[in-house]
């Protein structure tokens, strides 16, 4: 027998590691199922260039110019206003909220003003916190204005005067750093709070011990939280660091309250190690685990809002981004530290946060009781 090359010992080493391969469930999974997921979120989620964009209105008189006005805005496709006839003070909460994009203000006298030729001025807010949003958006303002009250009014070349104020809230540099660091707390908390808390407990099974942890007089409640709590203490670390490099080293603005976004990172922090106690609980190795986490971390990265306009992604993947805890987060820390916002605005993501907690800690509490027996 030839001791450098055997195809009869080829063989058997191949037929072993296909039939691990086919033990290895998720592994397998992982290997087609990382790319069909990367194929469908880059082929038809993501769009750098975001249409049908919500607005509101805010338009005392409505009359034909006004409404001359915001169906070419609808025209250009990136325009989609959902909220007519709003007052100034909803608009304002709106696009607090981030319910809309954009606010366009068209005075009473605006109607007036286009008939007797005098300077007719329309006022549109723009959210700016992602400045790759509104930038194609803006770009078509003064032309599409122009030739609109030119087509209403019967105008003859030159279009009657009118200028476009265009005010680009929360961030009028329109300075990336400002959305990407922000945004960057919630990134770096997710992949490390999930992976470290995963692997704890198959750690445990890997090296042995698990059956001195089982043998403790410790209800499954009990091993969880001595599982986690060690790591909040991490994530506030964490926390820490990545907010003092943001105001002293990117300068980003923090016009919001403190103690606000410190409760909205404490649910998140905690929704995300229970996350990874549940992956833990579904593993058997720290291979498995952080395979898993992966392939949770992918898709949350691509479709949050973190790396491509929220708003750009078609309606299934918007809705499949209301599932992960990052696109709530998101919104909440890039509510409060860029546009100020009070508690009753961003209620609506701390909700979410805390529904995804609660889910999650039931199904693991479950889990780890099957799993024990």
């Amino acid at each position: 027998m030839n001791r450098f090359f055997s195809l009869m010992r080829l063989r058997a080493l191949l037929a072993k590691e296909t039939i691990q391969m086919r033990r290895d469930r998720v592994t397998f999974a992982m290997m087609l199922g990382v790319p069909l997921m990367q194929l469908m979120l880059f082929g038809f989620a993501i769009n750098t260039d975001p249409k049908e964009l919500p607005a509101a209105l805010v338009a005392p008189t409505q009359d034909r110019f006004t409404r001359a006005i915001v169906s070419a805005l609808e025209l250009t496709g990136y325009y989609r206003f959902t909220a007519i006839g709003t007052t100034m003070a909803e608009a304002e909460e709106m696009i607090t909220r981030g319910d809309v994009s954009f606010v366009v203000t068209v005075p009473s006298d605006f109607g007036r003003r286009v008939e007797r030729g005098d300077g007719a001025t329309i006022l549109i807010e723009a959210d700016a916190t992602d400045p790759s949003v509104a930038s194609g958006a803006i770009s078509t303002l003064s032309t599409v204005a122009r030739s609109a009250l030119q087509r209403e009014a019967g105008f003859s070349p030159p279009a009657p005067p009118v200028e476009i104020l265009v005010h680009r809230r929360y961030n009028p540099e329109g300075i990336t750093q400002y959305n990407i660091v922000p945004g960057l707390l919630g990134v770096i908390l997710q992949l490390t709070m999930v992976m470290m808390t995963a692997m704890a407990l198959t750690r445990e099974i890997e090296r042995g011990t698990m059956e001195n942890l089982l043998a403790m007089p410790a209800t499954a409640l009990e091993i969880m939280l001595g599982k986690i709590m060690p790591l909040l203490a991490v994530g506030a670390v964490q926390v820490a660091v990545v907010l003092i490099a943001a105001k002293l080293v990117f300068d980003v603005p923090f016009v919001g309250s403190l103690p606000l976004v410190l409760a909205g990172v404490f649910v998140f922090v905690l929704a995300l190690v229970i996350l990874g106690y549940l992956i833990s609980t579904l593993s058997r190795t720290q291979m498995q685990a952080m395979q898993l986490t992966f392939f949770f971390f992918l898709p949350s990265l691509l479709i949050s809002g973190f790396m491509f306009p929220y708003r750009g992604m078609p309606q299934w993947a918007q809705v499949l981004g209301e599932v992960f805890p990052l696109t709530h987060f998101l919104r909440l820390i890039r509510a409060v530290m860029l546009k100020g916002a009070e508690p009753a605005t961003v209620a609506g993501p701390f909700a979410a946060l805390g529904l995804f907690t609660l889910i999650l800690a039931i199904v693991a509490l479950l889990r780890f009781r099957r799993t024990l027996d």
